[in-house]
């Protein structure tokens, strides 16, 4: 199974407002002191997610949150919030790891 991985540049209100409902009520409290400008969003079965926010975090100055769902697949998605260099930096890490999908 593949990963999907998607770029938001400059999230407007609406869509900060969709990441921050699917956070924890810990993590929407943290995000709130965190200055981003981008969100790299991450989709696939949870192992590779938790091997994904590990890549995430190792290459750039990042945070990554579990945004949280329900789906029958049994996927779950990572939000990974930073500056866009950061963000696009975790993303091309993640999708250059072999081991992924």
């Amino acid at each position: 199974m593949a990963l999907t991985v998607q770029l938001i540049t400059r999230p407007g209100p609406g869509v900060i407002d969709i990441l921050m409902t699917r956070m924890g009520l810990g993590a929407k409290k943290t995000l709130e002191k965190v200055d981003f400008s981008a969100v790299g969003l991450v989709q696939g079965k949870v192992i590779d997610m938790i091997f994904a926010a590990d890549i995430a975090e190792k290459t750039a100055d990042v945070q990554v949150y579990d945004l949280k769902g329900t789906c029958p697949q049994h996927l779950t998605t990572i939000g990974i919030f930073g500056d866009i260099a950061a963000v696009k930096a975790s993303l091309d890490a993640i999708s250059a790891e072999k081991r992924l999908g």
